[in-house]
């Protein structure tokens, strides 16, 4: 039987909602979920030490259990309490947490196998939304929070993506408003000499090795096939991200995209693009990324499109493939998951 989903609408003051907050920090400690806001996608909240809670999650995304859970914590001290920490940890967290960074360590004991995919390691991270710290903070206890959608689908940014994937498989959702990063959090472990970037997000390779000195990433960032059977990151899957429509990336340059998308489109399918580009696909259904190409802006509306390229029920999105480096090596790699890695050359 399916649950009745509680749903609230929140200001940015979380104190202000002061019965909202009490009777999420309530399911929480009794072991049901709630779908959050953070600043970079919603997730769907659990207490990270209970294991028939991971189990409640796994099963309302339809997620496969070998999916290691990110554990969320108000402060980075907090992270003693379920994992081994080191010097740089604290480096990074005192130049990142709270926010969009994720840091793999050893777990301790007191994380049950269920959360983390049966791996000795554990993923923490601290969120900079004042919703999501402050319901860790009355919970009590450290919170998994993967993304909160359907497994495999496109991460919801707003709480109304929320309610259309889990309304009836969760106790409550609470609405924050639109999420302002848009992407998941940058997921690392560290190295003898630094650290490796297994997921791409906010926090790139650059502003990574102004503290942790070497900074590699990961061959599957890039390359999804590499991934493996067993992941070591949320969001290493070959195929993530996806919406029902097919999504087929071109890359080349703003000229001979147009030129392809004009060449297949059909009236079926769409093109994502800025709207500083809009004149050049006036003849075609168009989705719009942003007002420029900017970096930030369109990993911010990308699963946004990606949601309403199905809701207008297009069977095929166009959409140019950024390059694999710097600010848009989240939205390129994102991208390559939710087409299956498949990329149309035509430079």
């Amino acid at each position: 039987m399916s649950l009745i989903t509680e749903f609230y609408r929140m200001g940015t003051d979380p104190l202000s909602d002061d019965g909202a907050m009490s009777r999420a920090a309530a399911i929480i400690r009794e072991g049901g979920l709630v779908g959050m806001p953070t600043e970079t996608v919603y997730g769907l909240a659990a207490s990270a030490l209970d294991e028939r809670a991971a189990e409640k999650v796994y099963a309302a995304k339809g997620r496969p259990s070998d999916n290691p859970l990110i554990v969320h914590v108000a402060y980075p001290e907090e992270a003693e309490e379920i994992a081994y920490t080191s010097d740089l940890f604290y480096a990074l967290a005192k130049r990142f947490m709270p926010g969009p960074l994720t840091v793999i360590l050893p777990k301790k004991s007191t994380v049950p196998a269920g959360v983390t995919g049966g791996l000795d390691t554990v993923a923490v991270r601290c969120p900079a939304h004042p919703v999501a710290h402050e319901l860790i903070r009355r919970s009590g206890v450290p919170i998994a929070a993967p993304s909160a959608n359907r497994s495999g689908s496109p991460s919801p940014t707003t709480a109304e993506h929320v309610l259309r994937d889990m309304d009836g498989r969760i106790e409550m959702i609470l609405d924050g408003g639109p999420c302002e990063i848009g992407l998941e959090s940058t997921v690392i472990r560290l190295t003898e000499d630094g650290c490796e970037i297994l997921r791409p997000g906010a926090v790139t390779e650059f502003m990574l090795a102004e503290v942790a000195g070497s900074v590699s990433v990961a061959k599957a960032v890039i390359d999804p096939a590499l991934a493996g059977d067993k992941p070591l990151s949320p969001g290493m899957k070959y195929k993530h991200y996806s919406p029902n429509a097919d999504v087929v990336l071109v890359d080349g340059d703003d000229a001979r995209f147009a030129d392809y998308v004009r060449a297949h489109i059909t009236d079926a399918e769409a093109v994502a693009s800025a709207d500083s580009s809009a004149d050049h696909f006036n003849f075609c259904n168009r989705l719009s990324c942003g007002k420029t190409a900017n970096a930030d802006e369109a990993s911010r509306a990308l699963f946004s499109i990606l949601r309403e390229a199905d809701d207008r029920g297009y069977t095929r999105l166009y959409i140019q493939l950024p390059p694999a480096e710097g600010r848009y090596l989240a939205l390129y790699n994102r991208l390559i998951r939710a087409a299956g890695g498949r990329i149309v050359h035509i430079k």
